[in-house]
């Protein structure tokens, strides 16, 4: 809601949600007109383009009804809980020329744009290994029980812990990568339950992993590495290295994170030699983190976009607004169909582990 002022072109006939409080606060919040039930907003013929922020185990139910009903989809990650699912999905949208979308918006972002440019460049020769992280901090250490949306929503922190970090999260890296690098080939990773002690309320429930590691191989020859998390510190930077250089975005989740680059043998700034010589007199590593290289100028805009808080500096009605704009070109958007599912398909083997997995053809 936050983000949708960005997007004029966009218009919110309405919103459903299965608790009514929770619906009757967001509508009088928002001042938007709730729905009775699912079936009403399917069987609305003003609605183009249903939204589908519901839980994972979700998605797929309420995706399949959706196109059934001969809607356009834009969905939460992932498509659904399954690679069967989502290629039914992909495929019914395919029966009935509809556009089945999916996040997360962060690779629609200016960062994203930024970084695909100076790989376009040449800036750091062929790139050939990438760092991904997805760290979010120990946020079950935190006084989570108290967060609260702008409508008073409460933050479904037992309900993450069951779906675990790398469904929620790693799609935000998942998306940049499979952007500027193409398809994955080739899957390796593990996941655990680190920390199976969430606190109170949690004790007896099965958990999702909260740690997931992984290699993926891609078709274009480049090699990342993807960590997710919710214990580490919060980390979510990009780091591609390549034959000539290092590109480093520092933060994922922001629109127009600073992103900075280092070719190979470049003179280092001040800073960075003084804190080197520093360090060896005083024969100690300090506790402070400078980031290779120069920082890249983003073009000029007129104006800034409405974005919500730190952390999640994210345009999220982008993805919206592109499927939108491509529906009404007769185009497809690249976050659609097959890689959507793609991306789904990668998130799945992250987060449960899978080792030598080979993603479907795209």
């Amino acid at each position: 809601m936050t983000t949708l002022a960005n997007h004029p072109q966009l218009r919110l006939v309405g919103v459903w949600d299965r608790d009514a409080v929770r619906l009757d606060a967001f509508a009088r919040y928002w001042k938007v007109s709730p729905y009775a039930s699912l079936d009403a907003v399917l069987a609305d013929p003003t609605v183009s383009i249903v939204v589908n922020l519901t839980t994972p185990e979700s998605h797929y139910a309420v995706n399949r009804a959706a196109l059934t009903a001969g809607k356009h989809v834009y969905c939460e990650k992932p498509l659904a809980m399954t690679v069967e699912e989502a290629s039914e999905l992909v495929a019914l949208a395919r029966e009935r020329a509809l556009v089945l979308a999916g996040a997360p918006a962060n690779g629609l972002s200016d960062a994203q744009a930024l970084c695909a440019s100076l790989l376009a460049a040449g800036t750091i020769g062929t790139p050939r290994l990438v760092y991904a992280e997805m760290e979010d901090g120990p946020v079950f250490k935190a006084n989570w029980r108290a967060w609260r949306s702008r409508s008073g929503a409460r933050w479904p922190g037992v309900h993450e812990f069951e779906v675990g970090c790398t469904l929620e999260h790693a799609g935000y890296a998942a998306s940049w990568l499979v952007s500027l690098f193409g398809p994955v080939a080739e899957v390796s990773a593990i996941s655990a339950l680190t920390f199976p002690d969430k606190g109170p309320g949690t004790e007896t429930l099965t958990l999702g992993p909260d740690f997931s590691v992984g290699c993926l191989k891609f078709r274009s020859g480049v090699t990342a590495r993807v960590t997710c998390g919710l214990a580490a510190p919060r980390d979510r930077s990009l780091t591609v290295i390549g034959d000539k250089g290092t590109i480093v975005v520092r933060d994922l989740w922001d629109n127009r994170s600073p992103v900075h680059v280092e070719a190979v043998g470049a003179k280092r700034s001040l800073m960075h030699r003084g804190l080197d010589w520093l360090e060896w007199k005083m024969g100690r590593k300090l506790p402070i983190r400078l980031y290779p290289g120069m920082r890249v100028r983003y073009p000029k805009k007129s104006s800034a976009p409405a974005l919500p808080a730190f952390p999640s500096q994210i345009d999220f009605v982008r993805g919206i607004a592109v499927q939108a704009d491509a529906i009404a070109q007769g185009e497809t958007p690249f976050f659609s169909g097959a890689t959507a599912r793609h991306l789904t398909e990668v998130v799945l083997a992250l987060n449960s582990g899978w080792r030598d997995y080979r993603p479907l053809d795209l």
